[in-house]
């Protein structure tokens, strides 16, 4: 299993004691803390950088809680949501959980119950490689789109203007992040994550078979 202080984390309050909390017993936990006042700034460095849980206010001047949930569910869906609520307002935080994310926890932070909540949801995001869970670049999100449409390495090398040698190594990192080794699992998690949208004339369960290399 994946140790946890090899994991980051993402925590986003316009509340510094909050952070200062949040990042102290996470950190001495060995994990990776990140912190970040502003939301716009946090998705800005999702998109660049690996993140095993983001931990996230839900009452935040610039972008509430659920809204900073779908707009993570669009850019990284695998990252896991944790919600801060200090307001008592459980009908709002099951909207969240309803809006992706995966638990939430009240303020006042119990330092205690926090560790716990973090512990168990990193243990059940245990990623099985380094790059598993890292965003796709442009260009893998493009192979993807044209994999499922089922054109070979070749046909994406002509679309593309590359080489089929590096449609070839970007096709194999964006199969390595989607945690995934044949086409079917290919299509069956891009569904899942919302990447793509399953043509429908295809089912996840159909039998398919991987294109002719090149």
């Amino acid at each position: 299993m994946k140790d946890i202080v090899e994991q980051s984390v993402f925590v986003v309050d316009n509340e510094l004691k909050v952070l200062e909390v949040v990042g102290e017993t996470l950190g001495s936990l060995g994990i990776e803390v990140t912190c970040f006042v502003h939301p716009a700034k946090c998705l800005e460095r999702l998109s660049s950088q690996k993140c095993d849980l983001l931990i996230a206010d839900l009452k935040m001047p610039e972008m509430d809680g659920i809204e900073l949930v779908a707009s993570v569910k669009r850019m990284a869906p695998w990252v896991p949501v944790l919600i801060i609520t200090g307001y008592g307002d459980v009908r709002t935080a099951v909207r969240a959980i309803k809006a992706g994310a995966v638990d939430f926890i009240e303020k006042p932070l119990d330092k205690q119950n926090l560790v716990r909540t973090v512990k168990a949801i990193l243990q059940e995001n245990v990623l099985p490689n380094a790059s598993v869970g890292k965003p796709l670049t442009v260009i893998e999100a493009k192979i993807l789109k044209l994999v499922i449409d089922g054109k070979s390495n070749r046909d994406i090398a002509e679309l593309l203007k590359r080489s089929v040698r590096t449609i070839e190594v970007h096709r194999a990192h964006m199969m390595d992040k989607l945690g995934v080794k044949s086409l079917l699992d290919l299509v069956k998690r891009a569904v899942t994550l919302g990447l793509i949208d399953l043509p429908a004339n295809h089912e996840p369960g159909e039998t398919m078979q991987d294109p002719e290399p090149g």
